[in-house]
């Protein structure tokens, strides 16, 4: 009973406000000590690198193994597709390693979060809040004067992710990080055709049609001059470093870095969630989708194009 008296009056002095903060730091110490032991980790050790303080899954991790194996002379990154950014792929280089960088996502929540969190002045921070396309991505960059060659990309937008990347030419990531949909597997280079309106939940009932596959990405990576190096466990973000400062890093071949995603977001047309979990039942649920086969440069229905 004591303890529990004792929290109360703790959760009293601090406030939500206050807890959050204790929590939050304690998180950060945390992941110092793992960003510790990961860059200590040799060129070949990709697969224990993960942990997560501020990523989704071990993004955080793999981002500070490559820190140390890729020499980076503008400690600066460009992520969009970060909802509010209490979760994504940079917050903990922002706070840990004190970069500099651009978030952009179509709604404002983010920028409300850096203002509530103090992050918009302890750290130099650009909040954009825009629905990116691949007219607009460059412009977009530019206006927060951030342009050539730069520390790391992260992109997660749910819908043009490679027709984005594949546009965007005014900066020169020298880490370049991607999400992927593990669904189309690991040998199909498809993506949602172009559409700069795309809305992942209104393109299919089934919530399933979006992104990439990582062989589609791949494509444009290795045209842009990028190795990729690692794939998350979790089997949605894929990992590039460009070419001229790969060093001892292994390159990887699709097959290796594609792990199949656990994730069960499938929905039915009421919007209800199905929980859909086998890739195959998946596919099958949007057969009638439209993709975008590279290698066929040809709209292909999800059917056709994988037997289901």
């Amino acid at each position: 009973m004591r303890r529990v008296d004792e929290l109360r009056a703790a959760l009293g002095r601090w406030g939500i406000g206050g807890l959050a903060a204790e929590v939050a730091a304690l998180r950060a110490q945390v992941g110092d000590v793992q960003a510790r032991a990961v860059r200590a980790l040799g060129p070949q050790a990709a697969g224990e690198a993960e942990f997560s303080v501020y990523s989704q899954f071990g993004e955080d991790g793999i981002i500070q193994w490559l820190l140390a194996h890729v020499p980076i002379e503008t400690d600066v990154f460009v992520e969009f597709g970060v909802e509010d950014y209490t979760e994504s792929n940079t917050r903990f280089l922002l706070e840990h390693d004190n970069w500099r960088g651009l978030v952009i996502d179509g709604n404002d929540e983010h920028r409300a979060f850096l203002r509530r969190s103090g992050l918009a002045w302890r750290h130099q921070i650009e909040a954009l809040t825009a629905f990116v396309d691949r007219d607009n991505i460059d412009s977009l960059i530019r206006s927060a004067g951030i342009s050539g060659d730069i520390g790391l990309l992260s992109i997660d937008i749910d819908g043009n992710d490679l027709w984005v990347l594949q546009a965007t030419e005014s900066i020169d990531p020298r880490i370049l990080i991607t999400e992927y949909n593990s669904v189309f597997g690991a040998e199909a280079a498809v993506t949602v055709p172009y559409d700069p309106a795309f809305r992942r939940a209104s393109a299919h009932p089934s919530h399933l049609l979006w992104g990439a596959s990582l062989a589609a990405l791949e494509r444009v990576a290795r045209e842009k001059g990028y190795a990729l190096v690692a794939g998350n466990a979790a089997g949605n973000n894929a990992f590039w470093v460009r070419r001229d400062v790969l060093g001892a890093l292994p390159e990887i071949g699709v097959a290796e870095a594609w792990r199949p995603s656990r994730f069960r977001e499938s929905r039915a047309a009421d919007g209800s969630l199905t929980l859909i979990g086998d890739h195959r039942d998946r596919l099958a649920a949007m057969r009638d989708g439209v993709l975008w086969d590279l290698d066929a440069q040809a709209e292909v229905s999800v059917g056709a194009r994988f037997g289901v």
